[in-house]
């Protein structure tokens, strides 16, 4: 960005920015936040391409964590036809994390399981 101020010419870049994500529904940007989490979950569950190569469960648990607390907290506010398909996607992660993990979490002791309890495949 430049340091230069802004004119009527020339307006703050950062006021377009603000006014262009203003304008996004919440639903999307919700929905949007929660396939970035879901992709890198599974990136690091090492179901890309490259597979091993970048597996981190670690990373992964962080992850589905936090994807599981979006998915809880929106899912009332973004309708069922949001949710539904999110909660499959988090539930599928949950069971590829525990299938992964060397020594698997005990049902409800998984990543996001505190938020929607014990997941069974």
């Amino acid at each position: 960005m430049s340091d230069a101020p802004a004119t009527p010419d020339r307006p703050d870049p950062s006021d377009q920015l603000a006014r262009d994500i203003a304008d996004v529904p919440a639903v999307e940007v919700i929905t949007t936040v929660a396939v970035h989490l879901m992709s890198a979950a599974a990136v690091n569950l090492g179901l890309a391409e490259e597979g091993a190569q970048h597996k981190d469960l670690d990373e992964a648990r962080k992850l589905i964590q936090a994807l599981a607390g979006l998915v809880t907290a929106s899912a009332g506010e973004i309708s069922s036809f949001h949710a539904a398909p999110l909660r499959d996607g988090l539930k599928s992660l949950q069971l590829a994390f525990r299938e992964a993990s060397v020594v698997p979490d005990e049902p409800g002791q998984g990543p996001g399981e505190k938020f929607t309890g014990p997941v069974y495949g």
